[in-house]
């Protein structure tokens, strides 16, 4: 009796969940009774597989594992201070600056706003000591470069030439009263600063020879030539211009105020890379710089390299932040965009696209990570960082190539980010110094013979 009633009772809230008259609809549709017949039939697997096809399992939804382009974990590495900062700077760029990112890049604009929310971070000058910098290892210096790249190339390379190229030249070959007029001001961010060392005809062979000519007449250098791609030259307070002493043939180095006479900076339009970086071509028509302007400390081409050195290896890490954006895009594209029931991260070859763009990027990653100890023991050299420019550019093509393939049409378009990653790739691949170039450097310290021209 009691299993009447219990079996009664189900029937009971059975009915009250169902609408009779669709329930009517169906009956004049469909054999009911059949249907029941068959599945009061199925056992528990044939059953848990048509409830799984209707969406009624009851199971829970996949958990699929963090998008995480660290997979060897060496952020982990760091002090815990030195890993709050790097995910400070995460947090900033994905939250305020990201949003900001694709309508200027379209616009080819810069966007001065981003300039307090990065001078907030206080990561500039990171490894420059006193003059108010923080005085960060070279290391976390390239995790955070890495997080600037990850989200945009254009804003990590206008923070490099600000806080690497421009700070650094004064810091390395300053006087103390450079120093203290301009360092602590462009820390802080309030002053912004520009590097200009290549030529319209003269890029690669800055070493043999520049054509921006500096006349001394008593306390005044006199500068006439121009220069070429110069980033942030548009709207710098400073600009660090490097031209040939007539009287020696060498090169010396002069900090350049806005607003000297004599100074013309034109923007270079229609590029197709690194477009919100505003990229100029300098014109100095008997422009003259007083000798307290003159970087006391930089008097050859030497000196010069000895900026390049430290800021190449700046640009290696750029790149793997660069390529690290491009891979974790992709990989969250994979697993929210479906084809034939499913995500396309299930399928063998989009998996095998993954792996491989995950094996450059961790092979990348170790690769600058080692450099920026090197850096920190002060045991770097020029081959050092020229091997590691070489290869990560390198490998980052061919990441930012696979992570477009893998997004199908939809990878051009710039909601998704990697077109911009894909153009930008070519310009870090190029500039402070091609792939040749630093190809030469490497193979002179392996094999004893210079294959320079």
């Amino acid at each position: 009796m009691a299993s009447v009633f219990s079996k009664v009772k189900q029937a009971y809230q059975l009915f009250k969940h169902i609408d009779i008259d669709k329930f009517s609809h169906l009956a004049a549709k469909v054999d009911l009774g059949a249907v029941m017949e068959n599945v009061s039939k199925m056992d528990d697997n044939q059953l848990a597989g048509l409830l799984k096809m209707l969406g009624k399992g009851g199971h829970k939804e996949k958990m699929l594992p963090p998008i995480e382009g660290d997979f060897y974990h060496l952020g982990h590495a760091l002090t815990t201070e030195e890993r709050e900062l790097q995910l400070k700077v995460r947090e900033v760029m994905e939250t305020e600056i990201k949003p900001l990112i694709n309508n200027y890049w379209l616009k080819a604009e810069f966007p001065f706003e981003i300039i307090p929310m990065l001078a907030k971070l206080n990561i500039c000058g990171g490894t420059y000591q006193g003059y108010g910098c923080p005085g960060l290892s070279h290391t976390v210096e390239g995790m955070i470069a890495m997080e600037i790249a990850r989200v945009d190339t254009s804003v990590c390379t206008f923070f490099g030439v600000q806080s690497g190229l421009a700070m650094g030249s004064i810091y390395l070959l300053g006087s103390e009263a450079q120093k203290q007029e301009w360092l602590p001001a462009m820390q802080k961010m309030e002053k912004i600063g520009a590097f200009g060392l290549t030529e319209p005809e003269v890029g690669s062979a800055v070493a043999a020879g520049l054509t921006m000519l500096a006349k001394r007449n008593g306390d005044t250098w006199v500068l006439n030539g121009q220069k070429k791609w110069i980033g942030n030259s548009t709207f710098a307070d400073v600009i660090v211009i490097w031209a040939k002493d007539v009287d020696d043939g060498q090169v010396k180095g002069f900090l350049l105020r806005k607003g000297t006479p004599g100074l013309s900076v034109k923007k270079i339009e229609d590029k197709m890379a690194l477009r919100i970086v505003q990229n100029g071509i300098i014109t100095l028509t008997n422009c003259e710089v007083v000798e307290a302007d003159r970087l006391a400390n930089a008097n050859s081409y030497k000196d010069t390299a000895s900026v390049l050195r430290m800021t190449r290896a700046g640009v290696a890490w750029q790149a793997v932040g660069c390529a690290r954006g491009a891979y974790e895009s992709a990989l969250k594209y994979t697993r929210e965009r479906k084809q034939f029931g499913r995500p396309i991260a299930s399928f063998q070859l989009i998996q095998n696209h993954l792996v491989e763009m995950l094996t450059n990027l961790t092979a990348m990653q170790t690769m600058v990570f080692r450099l920026s100890q090197l850096q920190q023991e002060g045991k770097i050299t020029d081959e050092h960082a020229s091997l590691a420019k070489v290869f990560c550019t390198l490998r980052t093509r061919d990441i930012v190539s696979k992570a477009r393939e893998v997004m199908g049409g939809n990878g051009i378009l710039l909601e998704h980010d990697v077109a911009r990653f894909v153009a930008d790739a070519e310009a870090v691949y190029s500039y402070e110094g091609t792939k040749e170039i630093n190809t030469l450097i490497v193979g002179r310290a392996i094999t004893g013979y210079s294959a320079f021209v």
